[in-house]
């Protein structure tokens, strides 16, 4: 157990993380993103991905993880650099000596002895896995706002069928201009090079080190490979002690939610969905989503006890902020009925597309949600777990930011320039209506 009765996360940062470099993430070693569709990968969700050597995993299929880039940046953790991909953390911890940032929940499910071992390892030596999270394609049904054809084949048909959005002068991702083929490099029916490493690698090695193994998408319920492994536990029941975790959508129709509970008699498992408001604004955001379906497919999944959990995922934009704590009292009510443990949620802050950002939005607006999660803070906190609460204040004192980040990516002139050309051409197209959803902002959004 890595994390002590009663410790808190600070005081676990300072006696296992600190002691070994000002800069180390047991992420590093042993988790990983892995898009196989792509071949791409990075230690977390917050590093920009990088390409896989496809020469190299077709002798060591642990290439997948083990690249050069991240032997480099292990390198520079155990040295006490900061690894540039890894700036969410640190903008975070920058922010104050006591600001707890993701690097700290995604170390200290490891053991301390894991992380010794990672610590002393030579950055240049492969290492097994024991977390990892794959995305077999991006088949998805959904075509949220701040997503991309990159990671929806419902958002690439949206550029197909319409054309580039335009005139978006911040988007130097290019998330919004073109189809992004290169994230989609097989077809159904092609041979994916990537995908035969990983089920080497799983019969090899992955089945007896991943303690968790998270599969995405797109929606991965929509991908045969899924299915696939699935498959494989059930043939080989007991062979592999790996949780399974799927990050659903959970826009899904009732038989799809029985055929994965079905599958959940063969593997411990988790379910991790995405949402951060209601209603109205929540469809909006997460464009083809029917909000009463998520609802009760989440209560469907709860009342089944069938799963070791279920965590919302909330991504903290612009325009979730006003549902946000409606939300999380939505999910307070669900602990109160399932368990503390039943059910839990974090708060994820959106980065890019930067003009998505809550930082674009008028001081004082930001101030008064800030003020709101304070308030539900205090009234339910002892409901929540010591993660929730600190991922409540973090977002409170980056709400507060009283000057935009000194850098590029937040010019504000051309953000709002983007805000508001980005929300006109997302309504055409998708028959929606920003001013009518979200009358609170409506004033700024027309003065833009």
């Amino acid at each position: 157990m890595a994390k002590k009765p009663n410790e808190t996360d600070l005081d676990y940062k300072r006696r296992v993380i600190d002691i070994k470099s000002e800069s180390f993430c047991g992420a590093k070693w042993y988790n990983a993103t892995i898009w196989l569709g792509s071949g791409q990968t990075t230690s977390c969700h917050h590093p920009l991905p990088h390409a896989i050597d496809l020469e190299a995993i077709k002798t060591n299929p642990s290439a997948l993880h083990n690249t050069v880039e991240k032997k480099e940046q292990r390198r520079q953790m155990q040295s006490g650099e900061r690894p540039k991909g890894c700036e969410y953390c640190w903008k975070i911890e920058d922010m104050g000596t006591d600001k707890i940032s993701d690097r700290v929940d995604k170390t200290r499910i490891y053991t301390d002895e894991a992380l010794d071992q990672a610590y002393n390892t030579p950055h240049q030596e492969d290492v097994n896995l024991k977390t990892l999270e794959i995305a077999f394609d991006r088949t998805c049904q959904l075509a949220c706002s701040y997503c991309n054809p990159a990671f929806s084949s419902t958002w690439v048909k949206d550029i197909k069928r319409n054309g580039s959005y335009t005139k978006l002068a911040s988007d130097g991702r290019n998330h919004f201009t073109h189809v992004h083929e290169s994230s989609q490099l097989f077809t159904i029916q092609d041979h994916n090079p990537y995908v035969e490493a990983f089920f080497k690698w799983w019969e090899t090695d992955l089945h007896k080190t991943l303690t968790e193994l998270r599969i995405t998408g797109g929606e991965p319920l929509m991908s045969g490979y899924t299915w696939q492994l699935f498959d494989w536990f059930k043939t080989n029941r007991g062979k592999s002690k790996t949780r399974i975790a799927v990050n659903s959508n959970l826009a899904l129709e009732q038989d799809k939610i029985d055929r994965l509970l079905e599958a959940a008699e063969d593997v411990d498992l988790d379910i991790y969905t995405s949402n951060e408001a209601t209603y109205s604004h929540s469809e909006y955001i997460r464009d083809g989503l029917d909000y009463d379906q998520w609802l009760a497919n989440v209560r469907y999944l709860l009342d089944s006890k069938k799963l070791r959990g279920l965590h919302v995922m909330c991504t903290v934009n612009a325009l979730c902020l006003i549902r946000l704590p409606y939300l999380l009292k939505k999910i307070v009510k669900l602990k109160q009925q399932y368990g503390q443990d039943a059910i839990n949620f974090t708060l994820n802050i959106l980065r890019f597309p930067s003009f998505q950002s809550a930082l674009v939005l008028p001081k004082e607006f930001r101030s008064a949600q800030a003020n709101r999660l304070n308030i539900f803070k205090a009234n339910y906190g002892e409901h929540l777990h010591e993660f929730e609460r600190n991922h409540i204040e973090r977002l409170v004192d980056y709400l507060n930011i009283v000057e935009t980040p000194h850098s590029e990516a937040f010019e504000m002139p051309k953000l709002l320039n983007d805000f508001k050309e980005f929300h006109k051409q997302y309504d055409e197209r998708r028959n929606k209506n920003f001013t009518a959803t979200f009358p609170e902002l409506a004033e700024w959004y027309n003065g833009l």
